[in-house]
């Protein structure tokens, strides 16, 4: 392994262009991984919709938001261009898709391109506040500790609540069918009119398996699978960019390539779950170069030296709950605080 701070160790743009062999896709393998991923899952939430033994549709409905998960990531990646770019097929399939589970692709790529372009990005003023994703459709905001000192009643209440684990467990509603879809509309609709389509869409699906097969089937093979990967997923999102070690740069030393290392994380999972997660846990590298595909950013890592010493975490008790406790940023301690550090006398500045 070479140490990034090594004097041979390759940076910034000499150390993007280290990636460039790994965002060519295998073509083959894209579609091998598109088709099998969406035929299990619609094999899962078929079983779990109509297995007769109510033990047997919970555990396919856990494993139904899992391959939802992965399915997710490949349409992130079409998106991104890394997946199946170009295919007159694939476009209006993962379109399809992503109308149905509340993720209008035009909506979705523009608030996430911005999001890869800004992600640990100060604003010019130099008080950091930044979102995982655009505000105008609902993020995850990060305040520094003066900002919220000097925030109102009503501008706490609202942090906490668009950062609260309550919001990310409920992410079907709060994430995806308010933030991606509701809110975007009702701001703008004729720039957003996409997410009328998408709740249009969803709602139209859910009422036709309600009716269709029932309220017990619905359940099992859809609400509750779409529940379980919308929360994963939105934990994902929160985690990779909110973690111990995260840096926010100031914004006369930010660069893209260095956001994406030092406020991007790497998540180390177990082999089942880094399948299940589309590898979504080399965040780091994905920020990189988007354009690397899922199955290719574990290659990319074991092939360049200077990506091997990531900050990384992982999915173990410990670190979610570190992770969930970590709300404010202290430019003077240069780290993640919670709000209660925040509170206490030595955090307080003489502003």
């Amino acid at each position: 392994m070479l140490d990034q701070t090594s004097p041979s160790a390759r940076t910034g743009k000499e150390l993007f262009e280290a990636t460039r062999p790994f965002a060519v896709e295998i073509r083959a393998r894209s579609w091998w991984c598109v088709g099998s991923t969406f035929l299990a899952l619609g094999a899962v939430l078929i079983i779990a919709g109509l297995a007769p033994w109510w033990p047997l549709c919970l555990g396919a409905s856990l494993l139904g938001g899992l391959f939802f998960v992965r399915a997710f990531i490949l349409y992130h990646d079409f998106l991104h261009g890394s997946l199946l770019r170009g295919s007159w097929l694939a476009q209006p399939f993962f379109y399809t898709f992503g109308m149905l589970v509340l993720t209008p692709p035009r909506i979705w790529r523009r608030s996430h391109n911005i999001h890869h372009a800004k992600v640990g990005k100060p604003t010019a003023s130099g008080d950091v506040e930044f979102s995982l994703l655009t505000s105008d459709i609902g993020s995850f905001p990060l305040m520094t500790t003066h900002m919220w000192r000097q925030a109102s009643t009503g501008q706490r209440l609202s942090y906490r609540v668009r950062r609260h684990p309550l919001t990310i467990l409920c992410a079907y509603v709060t994430v995806f069918f308010v933030s991606l879809c509701l809110a975007p509309l009702l701001r703008n609709p004729r720039k957003n009119w996409e997410g009328l389509f998408s709740l249009l869409a969803h709602c139209g699906l859910v009422a036709v398996l309600w009716v269709g097969v029932g309220l017990p089937a619905l359940f099992f093979g859809f609400l509750l699978p779409f529940s379980i990967a919308s929360a994963l997923g939105a934990y994902l999102f929160f985690a990779q960019h909110n973690f111990e070690g995260m840096h926010v740069l100031p914004i006369d030393e930010w660069t893209h390539f260095r956001g994406a290392l030092e406020s991007s994380s790497y998540m180390k999972t177990g082999l089942i779950m880094q399948w299940f997660t589309g590898n979504i846990g080399y965040h780091d590298i994905h920020h990189l170069n988007a354009l690397i595909p899922f199955y290719r950013l574990p290659e990319a890592m074991a092939a360049i030296p200077e990506l091997q010493l990531p900050i990384d975490t992982s999915l173990r008790p410990r670190d979610v709950l570190a992770c969930l406790r970590l709300n404010l940023w202290s430019p003077e301690k240069q780290l993640l605080v919670s709000f209660s550090d925040a509170a206490k006398p030595k955090w307080r500045s003489n502003r």
